[in-house]
């Protein structure tokens, strides 16, 4: 059985497509370029980081926002814990402000590298133990915080 050149056409345009968005999904895909962070949506990453873990291991991290209350504008407070390959919070965009300071603590199960991109910050990661990045938000942009050896996306943060 052939197939005709009409009904293969769809197919070898999708093709492209497929290629590009898995590049683009690709843990640390090489560049550290930042990407303007997009206005036309609001972030719901507030109520996600609210939402409670469906199995958090005992050694994670209370059910509780990750995110610091709105009345400490001070410093942002971010915190993240990897369990069995699982994110808890689950992966979302995080708000803050240029010029705010921000608290990154993850807790992995598991030894690797934390990565804020576009900012270059790298926390080592060892199994149990919770490890910290402090900067101050100086560059506007969407940044995604990854594990490198395992791949997983912790966050994005959206500087505004």
């Amino acid at each position: 059985m052939t197939i005709a050149p009409a009904r293969l056409r769809p197919l070898l345009a999708a093709f492209p497509l497929g290629v590009a968005l898995l590049m683009a999904t690709s843990a640390c895909g090489g560049s550290d370029a930042v990407a303007p962070a997009q206005p036309a949506a609001p972030a719901p990453a507030e109520s996600a980081l609210a939402a409670p873990a469906e199995s958090a291991p005992a050694e994670s991290a209370p059910a509780e926002p990750a995110a610091a209350a709105s009345g400490d504008s001070a410093v942002k407070e971010i915190t993240v814990t990897v369990a069995g390959r699982k994110v808890t919070p689950p992966p979302g965009r995080i708000e803050v402000t240029k010029g705010q300071t921000v608290r990154i603590t993850v807790t992995s199960d598991a030894a690797d590298e934390a990565h804020l991109h576009g900012y270059d910050k790298e926390a080592d990661l060892k199994p149990g133990t919770p490890a910290s990045i402090e900067f101050v938000a100086d560059e506007t942009g969407l940044f995604e915080m990854e594990t490198h050896e395992s791949g997983l996306q912790l966050f994005q943060l959206v500087v505004r």
